[in-house]
C-alpha cells in the first residue's frame, strides 16, 4: 500500500491551484472500472516508441495507443501518429467525460503503464495542433500513481494527485502554459495501470 502521509484526505498535496486542475474520485465506479482496465489491457493496439536522447534511441517507458476522429494525426513521444478508431468503450467515456467537461474531444491518447518501471518524464503538453491553452481530460484505471506538476518557472512550487482507479482529472486552460506535469518511476511493487488523455486536436 502506498505511503498516503503526504496527501490530504482527497488525495492531493495541499494548495493544489483548482483554477487549474480539477480532480474528481469514484468518475467510474469500481465494477466498470475493473472491466474497462481489462479491456484496455487486452484489445487495445498498443506500440511502443523510442525517443533520441543524446544521439541514441531509448524505448519509451510505457506503451501508447492513439484513437481519433479522422484527420486528428498526433505525435506520440515525437513520431507523428494516424488515429486508430474510436471503440464502443472509449466512446462511452467520450460522452461522459464531455458531458461533466462540458467541452467536445475528438481524439484520445491511451497509456498503460505496467508496472513501476513504466513512467512518462517532465513534459507539457503544448503540440500546436491542440492550439493555446488547451484542456485536457483524463481518466485513469487500475494502479493509483501520482501526477506531479510543477512550475516551470519555479520548481520549487509543486503539487502531487494521487490519480485513483476510476478518477477524472481535469486540466484546465493555463496549465500547459505554465506547468508541467509527470508520472515518476517507483521502486514499490505496482500493478497495471491504463490512464486515457481526451483532447481537442484542431
Amino acid at each position: 500500500m502506498e505511503q498516503l502521509s503526504f496527501f490530504a484526505e482527497a488525495g492531493q498535496s495541499k494548495g493544489l491551484p483548482n483554477t487549474l486542475l480539477a480532480y474528481y474520485p469514484g468518475f467510474i465506479d469500481g465494477e466498470t472500472g475493473n472491466d474497462l482496465l481489462q479491456k484496455f489491457i487486452t484489445a487495445t493496439p498498443w506500440k511502443q516508441s523510442t525517443q533520441k536522447m543524446w544521439d541514441k534511441e531509448y524505448l519509451t517507458p510505457r506503451l501508447t495507443s492513439w484513437h481519433g476522429d479522422i484527420g486528428t494525426a498526433y505525435s506520440v513521444s515525437g513520431k507523428i501518429s494516424n488515429p486508430n478508431p474510436w471503440t464502443p468503450e472509449l466512446l462511452m467515456l467520450k460522452e461522459k467525460i464531455e458531458q461533466a467537461a462540458s467541452i467536445k474531444f475528438n481524439s484520445v491518447l491511451l497509456n498503460y503503464y505496467r508496472d513501476g518501471n513504466d513512467s512518462v518524464a517532465w513534459h507539457s503538453d503544448r503540440e500546436s495542433v491542440l492550439g493555446k491553452n488547451p484542456i485536457i481530460a483524463s481518466v485513469s484505471f487500475g494502479q493509483v500513481r501520482s501526477f506531479d506538476i510543477r512550475n516551470k518557472a519555479n520548481h520549487s512550487e509543486h503539487y502531487s494527485v494521487r490519480l485513483e482507479h476510476g478518477s477524472f482529472l481535469l486540466m484546465k486552460a493555463g496549465l500547459q502554459e505554465c506547468w508541467e506535469h509527470r508520472i515518476a518511476k517507483s521502486i514499490k511493487p505496482m500493478k497495471a495501470r491504463v490512464n486515457l488523455t481526451f483532447r481537442l486536436v484542431l
